[in-house]
């Protein structure tokens, strides 16, 4: 067995990790090593140390496909955390539903930007949670394994620590999280339904998604809730988590949201229908297992006042 010291040591290019392999990985891949000696990252963020050549065994850069032994010499230098001077903390207003030590959920209104980016600099989701929690400053991405669209509200949790994110990672890559949403759409949409279609990249206009053959595995169920006269309320749960994906595929569908302006309809013959400004998307609940207790928790949150107001006006316009 080689002789290595372990250790490890922080500098500006991150930290730098020397251990050796213990002879209870022989057979598994680096990757599935790397997973087993570092626990509170994700795979896929270990996949990434690979590729960008942050990761040596015996002095060599290797793929995630090679097999270790045992005894080899590991070194590792993980990236430092993400810079957030360019994140600034900002004292936005926040509707937070549950917090502890590790896990925030908040309830995201309708009109804000998860992160920031062109266009959106500051006045975000992610300036706000800095400035709630601070300490966010030191985890990836602020903690957020999620998102939501600008103009869809409801529900998303923030992880407040690396071992609570990578935790929370791995829930959502196993599928086990529990997204539902409410959604008015158009026409008369049978009372349950599976979409099952591939998303991706539009092929010629690169801002929009589509279902594309070479796009990523997405799933959407939904179920019929309410019918109205040129439109209905939908519940749809997710599986997947693609982008836009109930937008996407309720388009797919023949059934796109009222008031997409991306999917939905270029023409809408029902005034009510047609003034509704945003997508009629709202994250109304949200399930998943307690990252470090392991408790299943669940969560709902009320229908924001624009959408309500929009039922409010179909149900009347149905009843006259």
């Amino acid at each position: 067995m080689n002789e290595f010291s372990n250790y490890s040591v922080a500098d500006r290019s991150g930290s730098r990790h020397a251990l050796t392999i213990p002879d209870d990985c022989a057979g598994l891949r680096v990757d599935q090593a790397l997973a087993r000696l570092f626990p509170t990252h994700s795979r896929s963020r270990l996949q990434g140390w690979l590729k960008d050549g942050r990761v040596r065994v015996d002095g060599r850069e290797l793929t995630a496909k090679h097999k270790v032994w045992g005894g080899e010499a590991l070194s590792v230098v993980e990236p430092p955390a993400p810079d957030a001077a360019s994140d600034l903390p900002e004292e936005i207003p926040l509707g937070i539903v549950y917090e502890d030590e590790a896990i925030l959920v908040l309830d995201k209104p309708a009109g804000l930007v998860v992160h920031p980016g062109s266009g959106n600099w500051s006045g975000t989701l992610l300036n706000a949670v800095l400035h709630h929690a601070p300490v966010l400053a030191g985890v990836p991405r602020a903690g957020i394994v999620h998102r939501l669209d600008k103009d869809t509200s409801g529900l998303m949790v923030v992880a407040k620590t690396l071992e609570a994110q990578t935790a929370l990672v791995r829930q959502m890559q196993a599928r086990s999280v529990r997204r539902h949403y409410l959604a008015v759409v158009h026409g008369a949409p049978p009372v349950q339904g599976r979409v099952d279609a591939p998303i991706g990249r539009h092929p010629t206009q690169r801002t929009r998604m589509a279902v594309v053959s070479s796009g990523r595995s997405a799933v959407t169920h939904f179920a019929l809730l309410e019918r109205f006269a040129q439109a209905a309320l939908v519940e749809c749960r997710l599986e997947t988590g693609r982008t836009h994906q109930i937008r996407v595929h309720m388009a797919h569908a023949g059934h796109p949201l009222v008031g997409d302006p991306t999917y939905g309809l270029r023409r809408c013959s029902d005034p009510i229908l047609a003034a509704f400004p945003r997508q009629a998307l709202h994250a109304f609940f949200l399930g998943l297992r307690h990252p470090f207790s392991g408790a299943e928790l669940g969560w709902n949150a009320p229908i924001p006042a624009d959408l309500e107001a929009l039922l409010g006006q179909l149900r009347m316009a149905g009843a006259g």
